[in-house]
């Protein structure tokens, strides 16, 4: 269910998250700036569609659409893709796909917080959210 999700969430702890952007390719000051940055992200319902809202003094950015339709979407590093949002049992899970490329990431809820599990080509970052 996404309302489990719908909630203010801040950062407070990222694993691995400058090699998770060395491996999409992200430059040298974006991944300084990405590494610094602790964003907060309003996830919420607006009728059948999910809000993702990504607040941070880097960037913002927000993406809306109904569960299992493709859309598209600019990441906050400028790429160019199609996203998918989906729930696998109690996961939300969003698909990124651009030049043959593949990324995604796991939201899940576990004691209290929003775990975020992003991989691409066996690179895997987690970043920890508690409610704001």
């Amino acid at each position: 269910m996404v309302d489990a999700f719908c909630a203010t969430w801040k950062l407070i702890d990222s694993q691995n998250f400058d090699d998770y952007m060395k491996a999409l390719g992200v430059g040298f000051a974006t991944r300084q700036v990405g590494n610094v940055t602790k964003p907060t992200i309003v996830i919420s319902k607006d009728g059948d569609k999910v809000v993702v809202k990504t607040l941070s003094t880097f960037r913002n950015t927000e993406i809306a659409s109904k569960l299992g339709e493709e859309f598209d979407e600019t990441t906050a590093d400028d790429r160019h893709v199609k996203s998918t949002l989906t729930m696998e049992g109690d996961k939300l899970v969003q698909v990124q796909k651009w030049d043959g490329k593949e990324t995604k990431f796991v939201r899940e809820i576990k004691d209290g917080k929003m775990v975020m599990t992003l991989t691409f080509e066996g690179v895997q970052a987690v970043r920890t959210y508690e409610k704001a």
